[in-house]
């Protein structure tokens, strides 16, 4: 077995009441990382006006195509101009309601220890969602993803501490009907995991029973669910310019009940947005702020975000390209946007990598970096995500949680803390220009947390790394993966409420679920 068992430390220790399960890793315990960087702003004053410009003449010239129905007559009430499905919008009423929108706002799951701050600074970390297909070293294949290998992604967003929400399916489970797998997975993450968790805008049923479920996980009453945010959802427009019948819909329901509205234009420049960084900036701010100004005229102050998913593509091949310059680039654009709306913001952990290999990492990590400097609130995908999005690799996520751990540690102010005792004049003169540090009592009452010790990396040299077997990283992170799952404890629900739950999901089934053809 390949060191699986080892211990590292990350600037504390988590307790049992923080994680469940046995202690496989040692791990750097829950908390609400806060970005205390200056954000990386490659925009002067001019570019931020410019791209501001630009995102609302298409607003007002150009126009976004609103496919639901509903939304158009909420826009025609508001006096916008409209044209079959075209929705043009003036400036000084979208900044109005944009205005209304709170710069920071929190989701309170059913553990409210587990309770997360959007904005202020903080930056939240998810694991990866949606992809149809699973690779795991174990049988070094693209499979078809099943409820099984759902859970164990579920288990693992739970043992994480470096995960704060439990976002979207982490693998689709097409072995289980697409009219009820809505109610299968929330009921999963809703007993293995007491995070923040997710629902898609896919229709009225699938929504209306997201929110039941999580009202009857946390054991409110309607007016208590509605009172703040407990859950949330992420739409994507149709880029370019398009809003879809089913995301809207999902929308302006959760905007009714109080809850947590992420939008998330998906703008690849050079195929769904200009080649042009700045233009693809501008689409998407357009098609995001259109959305958030449908939910605070419905519901002034609803708790909203916008995302950003601009990157490019290959122009070899068409196929979609992450972690690239021009994606950090992006990225931070419209992290100064966001922070002239006062909006929260969203972006991704993301890469275009088939495995788990030097690639994944490697642009992985430029896109986790790429959110830590533009000042990103919630970063999606941030663990396990592979082949654009199309695979969900648990190797892939243990490795992805040493990246974040190390960002956790690295935002961590002592690090950088300048009192006498960091400054260390007396053990420097101690010292002097013979002998080392090693010995010291300034070192001696600080080395066991002075340092980031990681989980997974192995800092061995060659020969004893050899020695003990060479195994590669995604092996050691498979391993972990194994033994994580194995030992997996799930939080404590009361029985009565795991009742109602199972009562809800069992009725709603014999009720056929929800409609298979949005």
């Amino acid at each position: 077995m390949a060191r699986a068992g080892r211990k590292g430390r990350g600037g504390g220790r988590a307790g049992a009441a923080e994680r469940r399960g046995a202690a496989v890793i040692e791990q750097m315990p829950w908390r609400l990382p806060k970005n205390l960087d200056k954000p990386t702003e490659p925009l002067n004053e001019e570019g931020v006006q410019a791209i501001h410009e630009g995102a609302m003449r298409i607003l007002e010239e150009i126009g976004i195509e609103i496919l639901n129905t509903e939304a158009l007559e909420i826009f025609r009430e508001a006096g916008a101009t409209i044209n079959g499905t075209n929705v043009r919008v003036g400036r000084d009423w979208l900044m109005e309601m944009v205005g209304k929108a709170p710069g920071r706002w929190t989701m309170t799951p059913r553990n409210p220890d587990h309770e997360l701050v959007m904005g202020d600074g903080h930056i939240l970390f998810g694991n990866v969602s949606s992809p149809p297909s699973y690779w795991t070293l174990e049988t070094g294949r693209k499979m078809t993803g099943t409820r099984e290998m759902c859970k164990d992604f579920i288990k693992l967003s739970q043992y994480f501490n470096c995960i704060h929400f439990c976002g979207g399916y982490p693998v689709e489970p097409q072995d289980i009907h697409a009219s009820i797998r809505h109610l299968d997975v929330l009921y999963d993450k809703l007993t293995l995991t007491d995070k923040v968790v997710h629902t898609y805008s896919l229709g009225k049923e699938r929504v209306e029973d997201a929110m039941e479920m999580v009202r009857i996980a946390g054991g409110l009453t309607d007016e208590e669910f509605e009172a703040k945010p407990r859950m949330y959802t992420n739409i994507n427009s149709t880029s370019p310019l398009k809003h879809d019948e089913p995301m809207l819909d999902g929308w302006m329901r959760l905007a009714r009940r109080n809850q947590g509205l992420v939008v998330t234009p998906f703008t690849l420049a050079g195929a769904m947005a200009p080649v042009t960084m700045s233009g693809a900036v501008a689409q998407s701010l357009a098609e995001g702020l259109i959305a958030v100004a449908l939910a605070q005229y419905i519901r002034p102050g609803a708790a909203c975000a916008i995302g950003t998913f601009t990157s490019n593509v290959d122009m070899k091949s068409g196929a979609p390209a992450f972690g690239t310059p021009e994606y950090i680039r992006a990225t931070q654009m419209t992290g100064q946007l966001a922070r002239f709306y006062d909006l929260p913001m969203r972006s991704s952990g993301v890469c275009a990598a088939n495995v788990p290999d030097g690639q994944a990492i490697w642009e992985t990590s430029n896109s986790l970096w790429a959110a830590v400097q533009s000042g990103t609130n919630m970063v999606y995908h941030a663990a396990g995500w592979l082949e654009g999005g199309l695979i969900a690799s648990p190797e892939k996520f243990i490795m992805d949680c040493e990246i974040l751990q190390q960002i956790q540690r690295y935002m961590e102010p002592e690090i950088f803390a300048t009192t006498p005792d960091d400054i260390a004049l007396e053990a420097i003169a101690e010292v002097g220009g013979q002998g080392h540090f090693f010995g010291l009592q300034h070192t001696q009452d600080r080395y066991e947390t002075a340092f980031y010790q990681p989980f997974l990396s192995d800092w061995r040299n060659f020969e004893a790394w050899d020695a003990a077997g060479a195994v590669w990283t995604a092996e050691r992170a498979h391993h972990l993966y194994k033994e994580i799952v194995a030992s997996f404890e799930a939080p404590h629900m009361e029985d009565s409420i795991r009742e109602e739950l199972e009562a809800f999901v069992a009725r709603r089934k014999e009720e056929g679920g929800a409609p298979t053809d949005y």
